[in-house]
């Protein structure tokens, strides 16, 4: 009877270990503009097995963001966070939950904008890659992705305006994933 206790506890503690040895990644594309990459894997590591879950389809949107912000706040109440918060933790995780959940749900949304990406934002992607500033880069992208929509917006003419204002065209929100997806993906060649 102990051996079996034993054997189970055993068994119990690799399966749990387990699940988060081959956690799924936070999509870099999803981070907050201002995450360092290491914020990006302390949250990684905090709520790498929610991202598994959502990323199979076992959780959606609302109750794995709830979960990793549960997750998120004891970790930063246990100072398991090296100091960071969860102001900018939690932020993270609920992008790269809404970014995997949104391609899980529309695949062929995703596939056609990397089509129309990679031809509309060809000079800035071969840019990058000689060496433009990856911030720079993504405003580039973001206006001609406007511009592609609506050929008068003028980017900066419109962001200089108080928020109410603001005239900008309907863009889908994989337009924005896919183009920084693309941009780092040119960044790390």
């Amino acid at each position: 009877m102990k051996k079996k206790i034993i054997t189970l506890t055993l068994i119990a503690a690799l399966s749990a270990t387990a699940t988060t040895a081959f956690a799924a990644p936070i999509p870099r594309e999803s981070a907050p503009l201002n995450a360092t990459e290491a914020q990006i894997q302390i949250t990684e590591n905090i709520v790498g097995d929610i991202l598994d879950e959502v990323q199979t389809g076992k959780l959606g949107y609302t109750l794995a963001a709830g979960y990793a912000n549960t997750k998120i706040r004891k970790a930063v109440m246990a100072n398991q966070t090296d100091g960071n918060g969860y102001g900018i933790l939690s932020p993270i995780a609920q992008n790269a939950i809404r970014v995997m959940r949104d391609k899980q749900l529309r695949p062929d949304a995703y596939a056609k904008a990397e089509e129309e990406l990679k031809v509309l934002i060809a000079d800035v992607i071969t840019a990058v890659q000689n060496g433009m500033d990856i911030d720079t880069a993504t405003k580039t992208a973001y206006e001609k992705i406007y511009q592609s929509a609506d050929t008068s917006f003028n980017y900066d003419e419109q962001f200089s305006l108080d928020t109410c204002y603001r005239d900008i065209p309907a863009v889908g929100m994989e337009m924005f994933t896919v183009a920084r997806k693309l941009l780092l993906e040119a960044a790390v060649k």
